[in-house]
Parts: C-alpha cells; structure tokens; sequence
C-alpha cells in the first residue's frame, strides 16, 4: 500500500459538482478531460498509451495500479496519451523482471497526474449513473469552487475532431519490402500492435497521416486499406469518409477498426452517435453472426453507429453484436471487399479471440489479387 504521508493532496471534480480527494506524486499539476473508466485487470500501461483516449481521463477499476512496474516494449504509441488517471492504489513497487521502471516515475516524466487514494467503486458507480462526463484533477487547486472555473473551460468530447492531433505527422512503412501484401493504413490513432500485426502476417504496412489524400496512398499501390482506431467524434471526420468513399469506389480491400468502423459507416451513410457510457475493458462478449461463435474482446469507445441505420441499408450486413447492449459491432459490405469492427482485434491489453479478423483481411487481399491476375 501507499504510504500518503510522502504523497501531496489532490482532487478530481466531476461536472455535475461531485469530488473526490486523494494524492498524486510529484510536481503539483492540473489535467482536465471527459472521465471514463477501463475495467481490464492488466494491461495499464497500453492502455495509458492508447491514443483513443487522447483527452481522456482514465479510472481504473482495478485496486492496483503499477504493480508490475513499466517496460517501453508494451507501449502501444510514442508516451502516454490519457489526460490523467484516478485509480485506487498506485504502487510504487514492482515485482516483474523485465520492468525499467515503477509508475509513478513513469506519470512525473511524463507530466501527467494520477490521482490515487479514491475509492474508485463509489467513483465507478457514481459515472455509471449519471453518464460521461467532463472532470478535472488538480493537486494545484485543491478548492472545488476555483476548480468550476477550469471545468467550464473543457469542450465536450461530442464534435472534438482529435484524430489529426494524434495521427503521424509523416508516412513511414513497417515491415519488409518484399512482404506479400502491401496495405496502406490511414493513421486516425493507430496503436503500434495492429500494425505489428499486419506485418507479423507478411504485410508491408505503410501508415499514412489522418488527412493523408485516396490518390496519395494510391502511390505506394497497395492490396488493401486499412482504416485505424482513434480520438473524438468521427461525425467530425469528414475528410476520413471522402477518402473511405473513394477506396470503395476502387474496390480494394478495405478493414476498419473502432473509429474506422464508424467512418466506413458513414461513408455508407451510417449516423453515429455517443454512448451514455462507452465501451473500454477486456472482457466484452461479442457474438459472431456469421458463424454462431461468441469472442471475448478489447474494446475503448464512446460513440457507436446506429443499428437502425444499417438494419435499413441495403448494401450492409451486421457481422457481429455485443451481447451486453446488443449495439452494432461489426459491419461488412454486401458486394465490395469492406468490413469493419468496432472493437479491438489486436487485443493489446485483451483476449486474442478475435485476431482471426487480421487473417480474414489477408485472405480478401489475396482473393482479389488473384482475380485480377
């Protein structure tokens, strides 16, 4: 446990006027955000890095934070990207070998505040109830009044358009030259494990920035297009859904995960719409329609598309439902080479029921490379 004593007060106040208090580590900071919360037993530290939560504060539902320290190798983008996390226990131990380093080094280098001390089952509850929600943390201003002030100042997740923000400012490729397949990734906040495994698959990936045009990634003539996960509100990502519409309208294979499955809903003239509370943990039961079979799966998002939208669409398939809400979790056109989930198959932290759906891209880009030889 925590020995407070060493630690310095601080505070998280929600918008509609709840706080907690607690203690943070380090120099005193202020982070603001919508507060969400993840409820995976492991995998804190690529969630951290994760850069769907771009903006986001994170509650881990977990008791223990940092117990098995941090390592670079399990970092899914380049440092962390949550706003802030609030959590029950933070450890300042470590008990696993491969480990460089304890959490709470990791939040002091990072500049970002983590808030620990609150009883997170209450806090859990509490957002559950009442919804997402804006929040802030400071161990600055410890004054919940002076802290109104700063909460008035955060825009609403609903029509923040992030994903430019966290998206590569140049393209770059991964994986070898003469790969099998070439796929050209439109980086909306790609994690570093989907294009690991594509690569790992003997693909040459090529990760191309969020506005990045069709006919530029065009140039590198790939097999397929891959559209990635990421921040905000895709009802912003107009630019996204110009592109998608114009690799549908090619014909190539196209995959899209998470936020790319709510852009290649509406490039198919799908709604989306934010959830009362999203979807974040590794545990979420998703049904296969096509085949009858249950998966256990990584999922980290706040808005999804409209059932009603799809169900009315003629040129598209339900693939998969969560079995928890029975909100639309997978998506396939019925007559071009496109599908899309909006959960993690990746599964970086999770369950790896779900990464047959790499192997479904492969084998689509290899059906239509076959066709036109």
């Amino acid at each position: 446990m925590n020995t407070t004593e060493q630690f310095n007060p601080a505070i998280l106040l929600l918008a509609d006027g709840r706080h907690f208090k607690g203690f943070t580590a380090g120099t005193p900071l202020t982070a603001q955000g919508e507060i969400c919360f993840n409820t995976g037993m492991t995998g804190y530290q690529e969630i951290f890095t994760d850069p769907s939560y771009f903006g986001q504060i994170v509650v881990a539902t977990h008791v223990h934070i940092g117990n098995y320290g941090v390592v670079e190798q399990d970092e899914e983008s380049k440092g962390m990207k949550i706003a802030g996390l609030v959590c029950k226990d933070l450890s300042p131990f470590m008990s696993r070998q491969l480990a460089n380093g304890n959490i709470h080094d990791y939040f002091s280098r990072a500049n970002i505040p983590a808030i620990f001390g609150i009883d997170t089952r209450e806090l859990v509850r509490h957002i559950r109830h009442k919804g997402a929600m804006n929040a802030v943390i400071s161990s600055e201003i410890l004054d919940p009044e002076q802290l109104k002030l700063k909460l008035s100042e955060i825009p609403s997740m609903e029509g923040l358009e992030l994903a430019s923000e966290v998206s590569t400012k140049t393209a770059y490729e991964v994986g070898e030259k003469e790969s099998g397949f070439k796929v050209a990734l439109l980086d909306l906040g790609v994690k570093k494990s989907i294009v690991s495994n594509l690569a790992e698959r003997g693909c040459l990936v090529k990760v191309f920035p969020a506005r990045t045009s069709f006919a530029e990634m065009l140039e590198f003539k790939p097999d397929g297009f891959m559209i990635s996960n990421g921040p905000g509100d895709p009802a912003t990502l107009d630019y996204a859904v110009h592109t998608v519409n114009e690799v549908l309208e090619s014909g190539i294979p196209l995959f899209g995960i998470c936020l790319g499955h709510q852009v290649f809903a509406k490039a198919m003239g799908v709604n989306t719409y934010k959830m009362f509370n999203g979807h974040r943990g590794i545990n979420h039961p998703i049904k296969n329609l096509q085949t009858g079979l249950c998966e256990v799966t990584s999922q980290n998002h706040g808005f999804a598309i409209v059932k009603e939208d799809v169900e009315s669409n003629p040129e598209l398939e339900i693939t998969h439902v969560h079995l928890n809400d029975h909100t639309v979790a997978g998506i396939k056109h019925k007559s071009k080479h496109a599908f899309s989930v909006q959960y993690h198959p990746e599964a970086s932290p999770g369950p790896h029921d779900s990464r047959y759906l790499f192997d479904q891209f492969i084998e689509m880009m290899e059906s239509v490379k076959h066709a036109v030889a």
